[in-house]
């Protein structure tokens, strides 16, 4: 059974799994976070959703390059977590399988290039208190 942290299941919604991949970018004494702008301003470790066919490494790898600009080498699975939400983005309810790794961030390539996000490094202990869901507060906790 995978560990479940956040909302509670909400009775009669819809809700679609959606997997994802998401990174612990340990940089010195701080962690690679993103701030997505939009809809609400949060900080996330990188990481996004899994599309169809594609692997959760290969997932991960575009995903980071996606949200910080950093290509990353040597991720390695540390475990998994689900949450229940409201993804306005998709305008779906969804039960997010959240997969996540610890990797080496090794080459900055470009600012990210997806819309609204901005990469920060942010003290280990402050990002543990920082991110904006439960489940990745957790994994960050794990890094103290």
């Amino acid at each position: 059974m995978i560990r479940r942290f956040g909302e509670a299941v909400q009775a009669g919604k819809p809700y679609r799994v959606r997997h994802g991949a998401y990174a612990l970018l340990p940089m010195g004494n701080g962690l690679l976070l993103t701030h997505q702008a939009y809809p609400y301003p949060e900080f996330q470790l990188p990481g996004g959703g899994i599309d169809p066919g594609e692997s959760p490494t290969a997932a991960l790898h575009r995903e980071v390059i996606e949200e910080t600009g950093w290509r990353i080498a040597a991720p390695r699975r540390i475990g998994a977590f689900r949450r229940f939400t409201y993804m306005p983005e998709y305008e779906i309810w969804a039960e997010k399988v959240c997969h996540i790794y610890l990797a080496r961030p090794v080459r900055q390539l470009d600012l990210p290039s997806e819309p609204g996000h901005r990469a920060v490094v942010v003290p280990v202990a402050r990002a543990a208190n920082l991110l904006g869901n439960a489940g990745d507060r957790h994994f960050a906790r794990m890094l103290l």
